[in-house]
């Protein structure tokens, strides 16, 4: 496994965001569109790409939401690699990296009904809160927090 930090001008994460956007859309149907306007990838400075012998095969990302604060993105990992860490490998270095630049806290979202990535979100410390900024008011989703330490 090798994990390779990148940018949002990646062609191996810009293929499997593709792969994501795809499933996300199958999976939020009418409210699709609500969610894509908050997932484009244009400028992302923090990706990361997971390589299964020399195979893309998961990613993650995040932004920065405040001065303090990352928001955890485009989390995927293809589904013939399932079941194999790789969301909690992304995880980790996700945080390690945010922590190394001086962020203190990272926040995500998520559908209610993505158990397998709320499964991997609170093993990995993440405590629920209430829904912040554009997800405040969607019950479809759920909302994470966790401090960087």
């Amino acid at each position: 496994m090798i994990i390779h930090r990148t940018d949002s001008t990646s062609l191996d994460f810009q293929t499997l965001v593709k792969y994501l956007d795809a499933n996300l859309a199958e999976h939020n149907g009418d409210n699709e569109a609500f969610f894509a306007q908050f997932n484009t990838i244009d400028g992302i400075k923090n990706c990361i790409v997971v390589y299964i012998d020399e195979v893309p095969a998961a990613c993650g990302a995040f932004k920065e939401l405040s001065d303090d604060t990352v928001e955890i993105k485009r989390m995927f990992t293809s589904p013939e690699f399932r079941k194999r860490g790789l969301g909690s490998t992304i995880v980790k270095e996700l945080e390690s990296w945010a922590k190394e630049i001086g962020y203190k806290k990272a926040v995500l979202e998520t559908s209610r009904d993505l158990m397998n990535a709320i499964s991997v979100y609170e093993k990995s410390g993440f405590q629920q809160i209430p829904n912040y900024g554009q997800y405040i008011g969607v019950d479809s989703s759920v909302c994470y927090e966790k401090k960087l330490r």
